[in-house]
């Protein structure tokens, strides 16, 4: 992709396909569990994609390694700039040492102490601002005018939602074929990617979502037709508290993908089954997509399912139980 892209485009299934190509010298390639358990307890063939095992602990890594692998020398050597609340900084950070360039995420208040000890140890240079989605793309654009760096959005750019559909070509190939593939939604940059590569894969593919109840814009977005404003998240979930973007909302109505909400109790339960069974730790955004099988069994039973399991950066010193 070069420079002179529309970086807020959606990726095509091209797109996705040179991305697995592009960050395939840098990713891991995650494994694939499966339990006995936890199928007979929903009544699917489940296929566990163990992102929470991806450099820097999350999915995040694909896509922050495929924009930044995608810039052009003459723009790489200004270094990059984010605003994330935890995995897609480090991610950004880990992606941007691989090519010996800076790296400068803008981190609200508030966030998982774990995730900003995680960022600053993976080389980024921080900037701190209010907990507000104003806050962080204000000073994301001032780091951005003195540095020239280049702006990675978290979810809103095509190079991100093309790394991040790069996690459910895998799955298919180790599982032999799904049925149907279900994700977290936040901002939307996974669940875009994941849906074209998903339909460019397998076009009769059922591509689901699963959104905190406390933080369920997508699901309300997709009920009346249109995108719903800002809100205020109340939900466990830290990596869940974003507003779907616009691009990312546009590819969810698209590819007909069916959003199941989940409340913070019945995300506790599935990731505490998850710890159980997989031996894993995963974190709560992680555990939506689990939660969201056990609540919509109909969904899902006689299936083959593939869940991304997003990530496991987790405090343990402060358990949601």
């Amino acid at each position: 992709m070069s420079s002179t892209i529309n970086r807020t485009a959606l990726p095509t299934f091209a797109h996705i396909q040179e991305a697995a190509a592009r960050i395939a010298p840098y990713a891991v390639l995650t494994p694939v569990l499966r339990n006995a358990n936890l199928n007979a307890l929903t009544g699917a063939d489940l296929y566990f994609k163990c992102e929470n095992l991806q450099r820097g602990g999350a999915f995040k890594f694909r896509g922050a390694c495929n924009a930044v692998w995608s810039m052009e020398d003459a723009l790489a050597v200004n270094g990059v700039v984010t605003h994330s609340s935890g995995n897609h900084g480090n991610a950004l950070a880990m992606a941007a040492a691989t090519r010996g360039i800076p790296a400068h995420v803008v981190v609200p208040d508030g966030a998982v102490r774990t995730k900003v000890e995680a960022i600053e140890r993976a080389g980024a240079i921080l900037h701190r601002c209010e907990a507000t989605q104003a806050a962080r793309e204000a000073k994301a654009e001032e780091v951005q005018r003195a540095t020239g760096a280049e702006l990675v959005h978290p979810f809103a750019d095509t190079r991100v939602m093309a790394g991040q559909g790069t996690a459910v070509l895998e799955v298919l190939q180790q599982s032999g074929g799904l049925d149907a593939v279900i994700t977290p939604v936040g901002g939307g940059g996974l669940m875009a990617g994941t849906a074209i590569a998903a339909h460019g894969a397998l076009p009769g593919l059922d591509v689901h979502g699963a959104e905190p109840a406390g933080a369920d814009d997508a699901a309300r977005s997709l009920a009346q037709g249109s995108r719903v404003g800002p809100f205020v998240p109340h939900t466990i979930c830290d990596g869940l508290r974003t507003l779907i973007g616009e691009t990312n909302f546009e590819a969810l109505r698209m590819h007909r993908v069916q959003v199941t909400t989940v409340s913070d109790e019945e995300v506790i339960a599935a990731m505490k089954l998850l710890w159980n069974e997989l031996k894993i730790v995963v974190e709560t955004s992680s555990a939506t997509v689990f939660a969201a099988v056990l609540k919509r069994p109909e969904l899902f039973k006689g299936k083959r399912v593939g869940l991304i399991l997003t990530g496991g950066n987790v405090d343990i010193d402060a358990l949601p139980w």
